[in-house]
């Protein structure tokens, strides 16, 4: 049989480009097919923050952050609860992915050229016991150029593959299925799609101008989830985490549709926690957006007063920071779809930054005199334009005024002032008590006590209403899609399972479309800075396994 490449990858995003660039290495030829346009090579990555999850890294070392695999284990196990039978493989591929983010992802990883900020973020704290959901330390490193800076070593790896005539880049073309002979999937049919000068991450078009049928001895599927597809988003909703919300804001752009992951399912593949999923509770509207309800998340500091819809501060430990989807099951329960942040400028200035590489020109752009310009800063200008633009941001001087900029902006005026200064003022006294009974602000001077939020990441305590501090500011929290934290099940060759178990014949998978591995490594809940470094593991693991399966 004639072949039109050994392996056809479908999917340019970042585990594609993994894949792709370990194929490369081994000397096999690879067609990339991507429905978008070239510009938007590298897929979700490139929007990123950049955070990557390592284990006893030097950057840890540095400020004194004692970690070990064991602890990143237990936090991983503990994060997970995986507790179906359908984890054997989700379980072995934390397990593997744990031994990777100790052992050697960062220096692999920096022989390609890249580096990381020295100071480590602590997310997903968790607020429970030792053995629960959260990062006992912080792990949370940022590439030094952010999304982009993650991407570009593969993208470079593949581009050499392309000079050398091992890689061939489809782009515009659609899969919309697959094919078998002999019981093996070895054939790629689309549509191809007209020419597009669409900017990276906003629509293009959907004209077709043609059709493809192509064969390989392997096909690797890297599409990407689910999280531009709000439909399909609230379908696979699970009930645990209460009623899906009318409204949301994508963290994606609408190309990330999961279509993809349904066409393997029709050919025999198994795609297993559906319900699974990953989104965020602290988005904002994109003041200049570049998709569809472009949504940017906050990445807060543990400060900030986290309020609901009437008002009422959230209930430990479900502090900003601490745990994202129980701070969702929360929300979904209470019969409103928002959240405030009650905080003031002094806070606002120090704890919180923005996801995104566009929202962080000084890091994507490595720049270490913006980065110190930004430390330098009352306010960083990302966050000063939202501030000054972002229609979810209220400001003013005296809580009076802030009370009824909140209530204007929802279609009920559920904040009363006199409850909310009788709740932001027992916090204040709080602040003055050396034993307080008030766990978050417990919390604020437990982060203090790592010298990268001390510098960095947490203000210093003080009270809320003093006017020194001020302006007071609120911000209005919308739900953000982000990830599918379950996918296609793959044993840890990467291969696609059939729902008896067995190897889908000439089927691999990797990224989220593999739930980041083996469907689902981070069983029902991310300890964050894993979903680049699940795509980078489940990525490079395909295209060694399937370089060896076609050689």
């Amino acid at each position: 049989m004639a072949y039109d490449a050994d392996v056809i990858v479908i999917g340019a995003g970042l585990a594609g480009l993994v894949a792709t660039a370990e194929l490369v290495d081994a000397g096999r030829s690879v067609i990339v097919l991507d429905q978008e346009p070239e510009q938007s090579t590298g897929g979700q990555a490139h929007w990123s923050f950049g955070g990557l999850f390592f284990v006893d890294s030097p950057e840890q070392r540095r400020l004194r952050i004692k970690d070990s695999h064991a602890l990143a284990l237990q936090d991983w196990m503990g994060t997970a609860a995986f507790d179906r039978p359908e984890d054997h493989w989700p379980r072995k591929w934390a397990e593997a992915y744990v031994d990777f983010a100790a052992g050697e992802k960062r220096s692999w990883l920096h022989r390609q050229g890249m580096r990381f900020f020295p100071v480590v973020g602590w997310a997903e704290r968790g607020g429970y016991d030792a053995n629960g959901h959260g990062n006992s330390v912080p792990r949370f490193h940022i590439t030094w150029g952010t999304g982009p800076g993650v991407v570009e070593p593969f993208e470079r790896r593949v581009r050499e593959g392309v000079a050398k005539g091992l890689v061939t880049l489809k782009f515009r073309h659609r899969v919309t299925g697959l094919g078998t002979s002999a019981g093996v999937v070895d054939t790629v049919t689309g549509e191809t799609l007209e020419p597009s000068g669409a900017a990276r991450g906003t629509a293009s078009s959907r004209t077709v101008v043609g059709a493809f049928e192509l064969k390989a001895q392997a096909v690797i599927v890297t599409s990407g989830g689910i999280g531009g597809n709000h439909d399909l988003v609230r379908e696979q909703w699970p009930a645990r985490l209460g009623t899906a919300p009318r409204k949301m804001l994508s963290g994606v752009p609408a190309h990330v549709d999961g279509l993809m992951i349904g066409i393997t399912e029709a050919v025999g593949a198994h795609h297993i926690n559906r319900d699974r999923m990953w989104h965020y509770t602290e988005g904002i509207e994109n003041w200049n957006p570049i998709w569809d309800k472009h949504g940017i998340r906050i990445l807060p500091g543990p400060s900030s007063l986290w309020l609901d819809a009437r008002g009422r501060r959230l209930p430990v430990p479900l502090f900003p920071g601490f745990d994202t989807l129980g701070t969702l099951e929360h929300i979904m329960r209470s019969g409103h779809e928002y959240t405030w942040f009650v905080l003031d400028q002094r806070i606002i200035g120090k704890e919180f930054a923005l996801s995104g590489s566009e929202q962080n020109p000084d890091l994507t752009g490595k720049s270490v005199r913006d980065v110190i310009g930004r430390a330098r800063a009352d306010v960083p200008g990302p966050v000063r334009a939202f501030m000054d633009r972002g229609v979810d941001f209220v400001v003013e001087k005296d809580l009076g005024a802030l009370v009824r900029g909140m209530n204007a902006l929802t279609d009920e005026p559920l904040i009363e002032e006199a409850a909310l200064r009788r709740e932001i003022a027992a916090r204040d006294r709080e602040i003055a008590n050396p034993f307080t009974k008030d766990l978050q602000v417990t919390a604020v001077r437990g982060a203090r006590k790592y010298l990268g939020d001390k510098l960095i990441r947490t203000a210093a305590p003080h009270r809320i209403l003093d006017p020194a501090a001020g302006p007071l500011i609120a911000v209005r929290l919308n739900i953000l899609t982000r990830k599918s934290l379950g996918g296609l099940e793959t044993d840890l060759s990467s291969r696609v399972l059939t729902e008896a178990g067995d190897p889908l014949p000439g089927v691999y998978a990797a990224g989220e479309a593999a739930g980041f591995g083996g469907g689902g490594v981070h069983g029902y809940r991310s300890l964050e800075g894993t979903f680049l470094g699940g795509c980078i593991f489940s990525g490079r693991t395909a295209g060694r396994a399937v370089a060896k399966a076609v050689g």
